[in-house]
């Protein structure tokens, strides 16, 4: 049985997109590296403060039916680098019980390993979903405080939680609450700014993301504001230098309860688009690092509108929020153009016709691929997006349509197997593609 501190998967439990067949050799092997990096491993593997994403990574790929040996082999290749988990400060563990002390712990890396015993602590006494509700989502300064930082780092806190809920694992929720409780809050003033301002606006509907994409897009003033040399263009770019302007923007997207399915497809094609169409011809077909995980995020709110425990209300103000920060992520890369016929036209590396035409040649490709899960991720996103896209995909606020979805799929793992750099990192600034070759003349 899964706790908060034991891993523990089990295949008649079904994730949010799986493949059928998952043996009980590859939940075992899954579960018990796991729980080594559970319990050997910190939460980033460098002082920098850049993600451990073991978890992530081996719940994807045993989603997509990995054998027993391959999530060893991938589980190998990504423990090398990891830090050891620190030491633990009982007393400090003690002190988190007081809500005033609580806070002074907020934002140091180095409480990682104290905050994971005292959630631990509370899911054992009080049940994980009560304690999601108490800490993400009663709606007080700490739980909005934390939920602030849920959408830090990146969106990797909200993305290892994702993960926990989906799975129904306790102790990769433990996790995922611990690294939210170490990040920073600097998305505040534009997540909490935005809804502040869409409860004023008090409109009657949202606009669409792609509309609001194509604003952002015209908009020079939001879409120049972040620097080639800021250190992280959201903070330092959008939320500095266009903090009204975006927080224009970003109000305008609201979501109503009668349409939180269709918004949370919505959102998922409008992240899609933006990141497969944000190509630099003619050179190689290649995704945006920071892009990606705006895609990779997207497959848990199809989950958390699947969980009983969690409040419609605070459904809502998880898609509203997402969605503000995708458009957000957009304007910080220089809003680059977005070329729909790169997807459409895109001719896949290996045309075999049981690869090309099927997602399976792709899942399997990918689950070999030999990286630290991101590739995998992006993957199984878009095979999602597909499903929960299909019913819409007659409006035209969804722009990714039928067949560019597995054209999507074969560019993600076409464009990783070519060789480095894997990603471009920022999209819309040329100087992100002077390391990326040019493509073959076949292909221009």
């Amino acid at each position: 049985m899964a706790t908060s501190s034991k891993v523990k998967l089990s295949v008649s439990q079904h994730p949010e997109f799986f493949v059928p067949g998952t043996t009980s050799e590859s939940a075992d092997t899954a579960s018990e590296l796991l729980q080594e990096n559970h319990d050997q491993h910190h939460i980033f593997f460098n002082e920098s403060g850049f993600h451990n994403h073991i978890a992530h990574h081996l719940l994807s790929i045993y989603a997509l039916g990995a054998s027993p040996s391959i999530i060893q082999r991938q589980y190998d290749l990504n423990k090398l680098y990891q830090r050891p988990a620190v030491s633990l400060e009982k007393t400090v563990v003690n002190d988190m019980h007081d809500p005033e002390k609580y806070k002074t712990y907020l934002g140091d890396e180095k409480y990682y390993h104290d905050f994971l015993v005292f959630f631990q602590e509370e899911m054992d006494k009080k049940g994980w979903e009560n304690v999601l509700n108490e800490y993400l989502f009663r709606g007080d300064e700490i739980a909005d405080d934390m939920l602030v930082r849920m959408y830090g780092g990146f969106l990797h806190p909200i993305i290892h939680l994702g993960f926990g809920i989906e799975f129904q694992q306790p102790a990769i929720i433990a996790e995922a609450l611990a690294q939210a409780a170490v990040h920073s809050n600097w998305m505040a003033p534009l997540l909490i700014g935005a809804e502040k301002a869409a409860k004023e606006n008090n409109q009657n509907g949202s606009k669409s993301l792609v509309q609001l994409l194509d604003e952002i897009h015209s908009d020079e003033k939001v879409s120049n504001a972040a620097y080639w040399d800021d250190g992280n263009k959201i903070r330092d770019g959008i939320i500095k230098r266009a903090p009204e302007e975006m927080i224009k923007y970003a109000s305008q997207f609201t979501v109503k309860e009668s349409e939180l399915e269709e918004k949370t497809a919505e959102m998922t094609n409008a992240v899609v688009y933006y990141t497969g169409g944000a190509q630099h011809p003619p050179k190689h077909v290649k995704f945006d690092f920071y892009y990606i995980h705006c895609v990779n995020s997207s497959i848990f709110f199809s989950t958390f509108l699947k969980q009983p425990w969690l409040s419609t209300e605070n459904k809502i103000r998880l898609l509203e929020w997402k969605g503000r920060n995708d458009l957000t992520m957009y304007a910080s890369r220089r809003s680059p153009d977005v070329l729909l016929d790169e997807i459409e036209n895109y001719q896949p590396k290996r045309l075999a016709k049981e690869e090309s035409n099927q997602w399976a040649g792709i899942f399997e490709r990918v689950i070999n691929y030999d990286d630290d899960g991101h590739a995998v991720k992006l993957v199984r996103a878009l095979a999602h997006g597909q499903v929960i896209s299909e019913p819409y995909e007659h409006k035209e606020s969804f722009r990714i349509k039928k067949g560019m979805w597995l054209q999507l799929g074969n560019m993600a793992i076409d464009s990783v197997e070519a060789g480095k750099p894997e990603w471009v990192r920022s999209a819309g600034f040329p100087q992100a593609w002077d390391n990326v070759p040019e493509r073959p003349r076949a292909q221009l």
